[in-house]
């Protein structure tokens, strides 16, 4: 388990002294009662939906896959149609991977999906080239893509400075996808591709209810045709009406669509600052915001537990003395994207309705 543990932590970039400490303090894997003996994967599943059907705590799927093994080099290189096994022979449970070779249809050793018969042979896996496009991702992939190549976050220094609409083509009010928009302040004529955002909004501190971070609104992408003061960039992509005022900002590249997940290695305890899809409150496989960032240790990977924050009751029968109840456990998240005093995270698991102002903390 030692050399595991450390292979990867260090993957995401942690010292050994880090590694060391996370082993001392990591408790023993506690599979789920339910857990199958071998489980078929189907498509749209994720590494944390087959690791909870063995896990009683999902996020610790990296720790049961026997990861020496040839074919599962990589745990993110799982497909549709791969036999998970639960192996218990050794000192500690581990997960394994094979390949469904019978005539029959999908097997399922109690629990997974496709029970049936036919007949079946496992063997060790080899695949001639890898397929990325088809691999079982370690989250609900179409639930983050927007937030990962879009701006969130707007520096307060930037929110004066950034390039910005001063016309449109032909005097329009509002631009569309392959329109014209005349823009001031591009200094750097190499970049040809930019982001449009709406004015950027304050994300408050629940706490201390002062700014945290300033948050675009992205409503289209642009492409450079001319430089100049002003340059010409004309629309690729809209999502909501572009005009004169919109500010822009680099395009950047799309971040890592799998994580490995682990628990922070710091102390953390934060509140939920913004919930999205339009609504208050959300549920799994919902983007929320967190009040910490990579200033609070937060980072790409980490996951969280979600906590209802006790409610203050008054005790009559004690001359009115409030008392604060306990928070209570509702789900977990895994972070996907970090910046400062900001964080996004993809919900994972939820009891019960997620709103503003719950906590987050270590798992």
């Amino acid at each position: 388990m030692t050399n595991f543990i450390m292979r990867f932590i260090a993957a995401a970039g942690l010292s050994v002294a880090a590694a060391v400490s996370a082993q001392q303090a990591t408790p023993p894997l506690e599979i789920s009662p339910q857990a199958p003996e071998r489980y078929v994967v189907v498509k749209g599943d994720t590494l944390w939906d087959i690791s909870g059907r063995f896990l009683e705590k999902p996020w610790r799927w990296p720790e049961i896959w026997d990861l020496n093994r040839e074919s599962i080099r990589d745990p993110h290189w799982i497909y549709p149609g791969d036999v998970v096994l639960l192996d218990r022979s050794g000192a500690e449970p581990r997960l394994r991977l094979a390949r469904h070779i019978g005539t029959g249809s999908n097997v399922d050793g109690g629990g997974g999906a496709g029970a049936g018969g036919g007949t079946v042979r496992l063997q060790p896996m080899v695949r001639a080239e890898p397929l990325e496009r088809d691999a079982v991702p370690t989250l609900d992939t179409a639930a983050i893509a927007p937030f990962l190549n879009r701006p969130l976050i707007v520096e307060e220094s930037d929110l004066a400075t950034n390039p910005r609409i001063i016309a449109t083509q032909e005097g329009r009010v509002y631009l569309g996808r392959g329109d014209l928009a005349y823009v001031r302040g591009i200094e750097d004529e190499a970049q040809a591709e930019w982001h449009i955002y709406r004015r950027a909004k304050p994300v408050l501190d629940p706490d201390t209810r002062k700014p945290i971070a300033y948050e675009a609104l992205f409503v289209g992408g642009a492409q450079l045709e001319r430089v100049g003061d002003p340059a010409t960039l004309r629309l690729t992509s809209v999502t909501e009406e572009v005009g004169v005022g919109d500010r822009l900002m680099p395009a950047v590249k799309g971040g890592p669509l799998n994580f490995v997940p682990r628990a922070p290695e710091a102390e953390i305890e934060g509140r939920i600052v913004n919930v999205y899809r339009g609504v208050t409150q959300v549920g799994r496989n919902s983007v929320v915001a967190i009040n910490r960032g990579l200033a609070a240790g937060i980072d790409e990977g980490h996951v969280l537990e979600i906590r209802l924050r006790g409610r203050t009751v008054v005790d009559r029968e004690q001359n009115n003395e409030k008392i604060t109840l306990p928070d209570e456990r509702v789900g977990h998240l895994m972070v996907f994207r970090s910046f400062e005093n900001i964080a996004y995270g993809l919900v994972m698991e939820a009891s019960q309705p997620i709103s503003v102002g719950d906590v987050v903390a270590n798992p």
